[in-house]
């Protein structure tokens, strides 16, 4: 295969474990830096590689968060290059395994998704002569150090690679800082290492994070999240309300009995969705307790004469959905993955999708409130204070503008007998 196309971080990925290199001797290999800086295709193509060259009839495993999400991000990139090579595969979906033919060998690739603690078992009694974690910071250390200690065949070695967390996080001190320790290759990747990539592209990215997302997923740094989650919001960001016409409208619900509840109108006009108004109430200031019924008529309210497309109302909220429900709403429950939440959040505040309008007191009181706790030790997490009309917010982006510019597409290969 030619290697003209791959930078001087991909070739040495690539050609680590070969004998005779200068990190031949290397153990383990970790791969961590920014996004689309072509760690990810490297190092499974490396690993496959690896595996063909030093062994046959052996099985290895393939991990990610889940197995859904290795297939798109690995398998569906490795397996089609291979292919081009002369390489075979089949795959049983219900074993969770892939069988490749190559350079006159089979092997067996076991895949495994590591989404929580309880993920360990699946891994347990079957042994590897290596392994491949993608996206390790997002797997939990009781998964990772099973599935290290699976591979007790002599000669295997440990694949692993991520972007950054924060610098508490579990691998990056046990790992990263101790690469040396555990005779471990760390190589740190940025965008300048994928030469698939334009400046346009690098820069359309750079375009897209903010704050301590920028620094992790752009400059590739194990950094601490601090101060304000939306550090970028300045006042003139604020708008007006536009005058219409407005093409659709939604409401977006945190609800709360002792907590605050809060509700964000949300009107699209020539493509921007605009926080035109809100409503804001908590027990603690007022006193005494609304209940389900009057929050429903606040709601009312609040949407007026405007036909709602629906009202997105956070998911633990069940009997206030179900009297919305009997009052004719249409309830959409809402998306609530608060990390990935905020850095969407984050790029429709940035790149002006949403807009916030100046009488929405209270929620522009809150994004100057809203912090990132720092007693969370290796765990991105925001402080639960000031979060209220911060979460309806989330709940409106998440949920309504991440189904109108997210999704991939799939693609099926032929695959050869």
């Amino acid at each position: 295969m030619s290697y003209a196309a791959f930078s001087p971080k991909q070739k040495r990925v690539l050609s680590w474990w070969v004998p005779g290199n200068r990190d031949c001797k290397k153990e383990a290999i970790v791969c961590d830096g920014a996004v689309r800086s072509g760690k990810t295709m490297a190092m499974g193509l490396s690993f496959f590689l690896w595996a063909f060259a030093c062994f046959d009839g052996q099985r290895f495993g393939v991990c990610g968060k889940t197995i859904s999400s290795l297939r798109r991000n690995v398998l569906s990139e490795i397996l089609p290059r291979l292919e081009g090579m002369g390489a075979t595969w089949k795959e049983k979906r219900t074993e969770n395994l892939v069988t490749v033919r190559f350079l006159g060998r089979e092997n067996k690739f076991y895949i495994f998704g590591g989404r929580d603690e309880s993920s360990a078992s699946l891994i347990q009694g079957i042994t590897f002569a290596g392994i491949l974690l993608d996206e390790v910071a997002l797997m939990p250390r009781s998964f990772v150090e099973q599935a290290c200690a699976r591979c007790s065949v002599a000669g295997s070695r440990l694949w692993f690679n991520c972007n950054p967390a924060g610098p508490s996080h579990w691998f990056y001190q046990t790992w990263i800082l101790e690469a040396e320790k555990r005779n471990c290759l760390r190589l740190h990747f940025t965008m300048e290492d994928n030469p698939s990539l334009t400046k346009e592209i690098r820069e359309r990215y750079e375009r897209l994070y903010t704050g301590v997302f920028y620094r992790r997923f752009i400059q590739g740094q194990w950094a601490q999240a601090e101060g304000r989650v939306y550090d970028f919001f300045e006042p003139e960001m604020v708008k007006p309300v536009p005058e219409g016409p407005f093409e659709k409208w939604y409401i977006s619900c945190d609800y709360g009995t002792v907590n605050p509840t809060s509700m964000g109108l949300w009107g699209r006009c020539r493509g921007t969705w605009y926080r035109v108004k809100e409503f804001y109430f908590s027990s603690r200031v007022a006193q005494r307790q609304m209940t389900d019924e009057e929050y429903a008529t606040a709601l009312q309210n609040l949407a007026g004469e405007r036909k709602i497309t629906a009202v997105i109302v956070d998911p633990s909220a069940a009997s206030f959905i179900e009297v919305l429900r009997r009052r004719g709403w249409r309830v959409q429950k809402a998306d609530n993955d608060v990390l990935s939440g905020i850095r969407l959040t984050s790029d429709c505040l940035k790149d002006g999708r949403i807009v916030i309008c100046e009488g929405c007191a209270d929620c522009l009181r809150e994004m100057d409130e809203y912090v990132w706790d720092l007693s969370a030790g290796n765990k991105d997490r925001v402080k639960k204070e000031h979060d209220h009309a911060m979460d309806d917010m989330r709940y409106f982006v998440s949920t309504v503008l991440k189904e109108q510019t997210g999704g991939f597409a799939a693609l099926s290969v032929e695959r050869r007998r």
